[in-house]
């Protein structure tokens, strides 16, 4: 399991490096005004039926129906039943786009009530068309994907996505060279956007082999069943995309409050991408196989490593996030259109939306167990309140503090996710921890609490506010690259772990 992790992690890291770079230039392109309060609103959506379908969603029904059809009927039908996936999700999703486009502006309308009687809402629905033939793409691409890793071919699935980030890239440097306004740098990019899932899609076509065949569309029985169980996962998997929806609902009354709370989000979805992606990738087809076989000893593997690893990766980079907050927004954002009081505001943001950091991740980890039993009710029921919880907090909050408060009120519907989950699985199931992750996880509390001290004391030598740009960057990458080995050393001091025994597991998993 470890090997597959870090493949996924490796492929999910270098996305989503690109995705910073692909971000920092559309704040210097469009800033934090209007133009781009409406384009990001827009790219939103987009996003949101990215992960919905392809970051672990589909993943969550798709893979333990595939390998039951495999293992019970063998390779031909699985072929043929991940062809019918293919044809019915592809043809649902043109179909949806179609419909979309023609509501468009009560899409926009509902997601932004803020926008109605301004110019914003007339852009955001120019915008949010352009991007519509994403979705079209989005279907076989997420199928696909989901197909590779039931197979354990995670290196294809986890690095095309690059490439809708390198054509986004091309695009937005191209406009600054060119010194294009705002209005019409966004809608080309806009335009760009389904291209770029066209080349995604392409990659995978080419590379990914004869996985799904005959294409059909099918809304047979066992293709409903199928429907049934995918979309409710499909939600739940996406919660803290919903949950910047909710708090984007809300931000549209305010002026740049959306543009904040984006990049905000961008900056903790790094670590959320890389060890939520990773986990419910790699996790989910390793607990179907463990549940099938009614291994309780694998159970306990699988979910003890999964916690540890969401753990030991996700609290060092909370404490990360909340010390680093303004030299990061400072370093990466503060170019072009985008002011130093874009940079505060952001900065604030990011602080209290990384609180909830722990809480996104553990319920990637803790999702597996119910999407391996094929439950995806318990886990959607979850994220519906924890919706609830982000709007009805979102809009006291936001009323009293401004985007920090809606921050924090996202952060609260994250944690009220997770400790949903915990109650139901505990309840029906049980989570299965063994003696090492007892012992463990107090170490790595500790180690990653020793590495926020020691980062905190640091970055007071270091006066970003007044150092040049390529300064900046050096002193930022020092003072990770730092935090990152003192965290190491802790945990090999305290006996966690060590690369030796990484090595091992990553040859362990080779040689199996």
């Amino acid at each position: 399991m470890i090997r597959a992790f870090l493949t996924v992690f490796s492929g999910t890291l270098a996305s989503r490096l690109l995705g910073f770079a692909r971000d920092s230039l559309l704040a210097a392109l469009l800033g934090a005004g209007a133009v781009a309060d409406a384009f990001l609103l827009a790219f939103q959506l987009v996003n949101v039926v990215r992960r919905l379908l392809a970051e672990g969603g589909l993943n969550a029904a798709l893979v333990p129906a595939w390998l039951r059809v495999r293992e019970a009927d063998g390779a031909l039908a699985a072929a043929a039943f991940a062809g019918r996936v293919l044809g019915t999700v592809s043809s649902a999703l043109i179909a949806a786009s179609i419909l979309i486009g023609l509501v468009i502006p009560l899409v926009i309308m509902a997601l932004a009530p803020g926008f109605a009687g301004h110019e914003t809402l007339d852009f955001a629905v120019n915008t949010a068309r352009l991007m519509l033939p994403y979705l079209a793409f989005a279907g076989p691409v997420t199928v696909m994907m989901g197909l590779l890793n039931a197979q354990g071919r995670f290196a294809l699935a986890a690095f095309s996505p690059l490439l809708f980030n390198i054509a986004l890239i091309g695009v937005a440097a191209a406009l600054l060279g060119w010194r294009q306004d705002a209005g019409p740098a966004a809608l080309i990019l806009a335009a760009t956007v389904g291209i770029a899932g066209l080349l995604q899609l392409s990659i995978l076509v080419l590379r990914g082999g004869n996985i799904a065949k005959p294409l059909r569309i099918s809304f047979d029985k066992e293709m409903r069943g199928f429907l049934g169980r995918a979309i409710p996962g499909m939600i739940a998997s996406s919660a803290p995309q919903w949950l910047m929806v909710a708090g984007a609902i809300i931000a549209s009354t305010s002026p740049s409050a959306v543009s904040w709370l984006y990049f905000a989000n961008r900056l903790l979805e790094l670590p959320l991408g890389i060890v939520g992606v990773a986990m419910g990738t790699v996790l989910i087809p390793e607990m179907t196989r463990a549940v099938r076989s009614a291994d309780r000893t694998a159970i306990a593997h699988a979910e003890s490593r999964g916690l540890e690893l969401a753990v030991g990766l996700a609290l060092p980079s909370m404490l990360g996030l909340i010390v680093l907050s303004y030299p990061i927004v400072k370093t990466l954002f503060e170019h072009g259109a985008f002011t130093a009081a874009d940079s505060a505001a952001t900065a604030q943001a990011l602080v209290w939306l990384a609180l909830g950091l722990p809480a996104h991740v553990l319920v990637k980890a803790l999702s597996p167990a119910f999407y391996a039993r094929e439950d995806t009710v318990t886990p959607l029921l979850a994220a519906l309140k924890a919706i609830a919880v982000a709007i009805v907090s979102g809009v006291l909050l936001g009323h009293w503090f401004g985007a920090a408060g809606i921050a924090a009120a996202i952060a609260l519907g994250a944690w009220s996710n997770a400790f949903s989950l915990i109650r139901a699985g505990a309840a029906t199931f049980g989570f299965s921890i063994d003696a090492a992750a007892y012992r463990r996880l107090p170490r790595i509390f500790e180690s990653a609490l020793a590495m926020g001290a020691l980062l905190w004391l640091a970055t007071g030598f270091v006066p970003f506010a007044g150092m040049h740009a390529v300064a900046q960057v050096i002193a930022l990458l020092i003072l990770i690259a730092v935090a990152i080995a003192v965290y190491g050393l802790f945990l090999a001091l305290l006996g966690v772990t060590g690369w030796r025994e990484v090595v091992n597991a990553i040859r362990q998993n080779r040689a199996a």
